[in-house]
């Protein structure tokens, strides 16, 4: 579950604040030990309770005036360089929320430009009562429709040429490795009529081809001469 957001006012309620500064106090203090311990740098911090005429320092009276010399040390410009008054921080927060006003003001009109243009465009509806302003809106509106949908369109056809150029080479990869293969068969076949061939000759008392080598074997004495 979220925790509810805290409303930035001063708290009325006597008790409440009093809870609310010792608790607030105590988170501040904690955060900046953290932080000067994990990332190693000069820190403190001066608490004046209104209770309390002696402030609370943290981490010690003589940390404290160490941190505060070398601020002093510094030039104003430097000083006042990243300091935010109550005036400036209010400021930052106004521009902040104008800015998110102009933002939801534009996306409020594009849906009702979007809705108007299908009543327009879709129900057949005429354009009587429509102004200059709502005209022109309407217009930018289905430039940026007719530009989208070109563009997902080019995507979709570069995708589409790409998966085709893939699929080509492994056809082409495809036919070669059976034009292969088929050559190879031709190749064995071709042998197995041969020796088919020489055998039969053989058997038969075939002519001159059955044994190229024949003449040398009956001279030899090897095979004797019919």
């Amino acid at each position: 579950m979220t925790r509810k957001k805290v409303e930035l006012t001063y708290i009325t309620n006597d008790s409440k604040r009093k809870a609310a500064f010792k608790k607030r106090k105590d988170g501040l203090m904690k955060k900046i030990n953290e932080i000067s311990t994990l990332c190693g740098i000069e820190a403190c911090a001066i608490i004046y309770d209104p209770n309390d005429p002696k402030p609370e320092v943290w981490p010690s009276p003589c940390g404290v005036q160490s941190v505060v010399s070398r601020f002093r040390r510094m030039p104003e410009v430097e000083q006042s360089k990243k300091m935010l008054n109550h005036e400036s921080f209010l400021r930052q927060r106004i521009q902040k929320a104008q800015e998110q006003l102009k933002k939801q003001i534009n996306e409020n009109r594009k849906k009702e430009m979007t809705h108007l243009m299908f009543q327009y465009l879709g129900a057949g509806k005429i354009f009587d009562n429509a102004n200059m302003t709502d005209l022109n809106d309407i217009s930018w509106l289905i430039d940026q429709n007719l530009k989208d949908i070109e563009r997902k369109i080019n995507q979709s056809q570069a995708q589409e040429g790409t998966l085709v150029a893939e699929n080509g080479s492994e056809t082409v990869s495809g036919e070669k490795q059976v034009h292969m293969d088929h050559d190879q068969g031709l190749e064995t076949n071709m042998d197995a009529m041969q020796k088919q061939n020489w055998s039969m000759n053989f058997i038969n008392g075939g002519g001159d081809e059955m044994l190229p080598f024949g003449a040398d074997i009956v001279q030899s004495g090897l095979w004797p001469n019919p």
